[in-house]
Parts: C-alpha cells; structure tokens; sequence
C-alpha cells in the first residue's frame, strides 16, 4: 500500500495579493473608462419628448421609439403615417470633427423625427450607434466606426427630397462639432431639409443659426435648415411648459437658458 502524501499549499504572500488586486483594478478601470450609463427617461416623459419634435398633425400615427440602454432603441408604438420619432441620447454630431470621443455624456438630449426616406438613411446612424453604445463599445472605437462608415459610404445619402423635424422646445447637443466638444442646451425648434452634396452657397443660405435657410453638415448627408420664427417659437415652449419643467427637475443641463446671457454652453 502506498502512504499518502500529504500535500501543503504556500500561502499567497502579501505583495502576490496586493498585485493581483492593483491589476485587476487597472484593467476594470480601463474598460469601464467612458462607459457612462445612460438612465432611461420617465416611459410617458420620453414618448412626449420624442413626438414633440413632429408638428401636431402627425404625432397621432407616428411610430416612436424609446431607449433600452442595454439594448439599443425598442419600438415604443407602431405608426402607420411613415414618420419615425425618439430621443437620441448620443446624436450623429457626436460624429464630426477630429476631436477623441473620450465619454458618452449622459445629459445630451435629442428630440428627433425622421420620414420614410430619411428612416431608410440617416436614422440608422442614430440607431446603430445607440446598440453599440449598449453592448459596450469604447466610445474612441465608436466614433471610428462610424466615421468609417461614412467614408465608405455605408450610410447612403436619402434616395428622395424629404425632411427631418426637429420641432421639441428642448435641445441638448454639441454646439459646434465640427471644432470641439463643447455642448449647449437651447431651443431651437426647426426643420430639416435634405441637402445631399449642397452647399449653402447653392441655396443662398444665410448664416449659420439665422432666420433665413442654411446648409448643414455638407456631404452626402448634409440638410437644409429652417428655424421657426420667434413668435412660433415662443408658442412651442409654451405648450410643453409642464414638459421642461420635468426634464429640468431630472436633470440641470436640461433646464432651458433664462436668458441669452445664459447660452447653457459648457
């Protein structure tokens, strides 16, 4: 018969531990870097934010989307009209420009509204940075996937004219993505044309923010803009009151600028 042996175990030393744990920290910390959660809005609160963007007389049959941030966009209630509406909390702006995408901020707010024609196109950039996002991607790795997408011409421009509405009282989103990261919270109810290849010079655009139509994101993608006037402004805030003073409660870079003193830029 064969005498056991008996088996001893050295003890992990102190310094072995404290490595391990100074490890697994780094590398927790450098796939959690950015990766910002995303808190859903009130269910009634973000399907009247997302047909707040489309004039009244199509918000009834439209189809509005809200966001699971584990998933993606989920569809909310099916329309029949062929406008599509929802809140991005990561807009295709977040796409331009050279600077890194470090983070995903959790306060930008983006009423939208797509026909069929820009369903079909531009939406999909919305939607499919919204399921990445939710499955984990690195917000530098996001932004050049798009991008990517976009010089491959993955992303089509519209097949047909059409329009975007983006008619909410609110709006939270960089303020020139083009440049840099800096973002604004303003009310800017307009329209959105689309201009593929347009330049505004073609159009005879005004300048950028002005009364009068002006071209956007030039390139296969780019849109017209038109801004409501001051007195059709004005009616919109005033018929989502109750609305804004929600989304100012639930968060402060929601609360609209009090003045113009006040631009909500950071």
């Amino acid at each position: 018969m064969k005498t056991a042996q008996k088996m001893t175990r050295e003890p992990m030393s102190t310094s072995g531990f404290t490595t391990t744990v100074v490890i697994v920290g780094l590398l927790f910390s450098q796939t959690s870097r950015g990766m910002n959660k995303i808190a859903p809005l009130p269910r009634d609160l973000e399907i009247q934010l997302a047909l707040s963007a489309l004039p009244p007389h199509l918000r009834e049959n439209a189809t509005v989307y809200l966001l699971n941030p584990e998933k993606g966009f989920e569809v909310a209630r099916r329309g029949t009209n062929g406008f599509h509406a929802f809140v991005a909390r990561t807009g295709d702006d977040t796409f331009r420009g050279s600077w890194p995408l470090t983070e995903y901020r959790d306060d930008i707010l983006y009423p939208v509204s797509f026909d069929q024609a820009g369903a079909k196109a531009q939406m999909r950039v919305f939607f499919d940075a919204a399921e990445m996002q939710a499955k984990g991607t690195p917000p530098g790795d996001l932004k050049k996937i798009i991008q990517s997408r976009y010089k491959t011409k993955y992303y089509k421009s519209p097949e047909r004219a059409g329009n975007s509405y983006m008619l909410s009282p609110v709006l939270r989103t960089y303020f020139n993505p083009d440049e840099n990261d800096s973002v604004v919270t303003l009310s800017i109810p307009h329209v959105m044309y689309y201009a593929p290849n347009v330049s505004n010079q073609d159009i005879g655009g005004g300048k950028l923010g002005g009364s009068y139509p002006f071209v956007i994101l030039h390139g296969p993608h780019g849109y017209s803009i038109q801004l409501l006037g001051v007195t059709e402004k004005a009616a919109v805030v005033k018929e989502y009151e109750e609305m804004l003073a929600q989304l100012c409660k639930i968060k402060e870079a929601w609360c609209l600028p009090k003045s113009k003193a006040q631009d909500g830029r950071d």
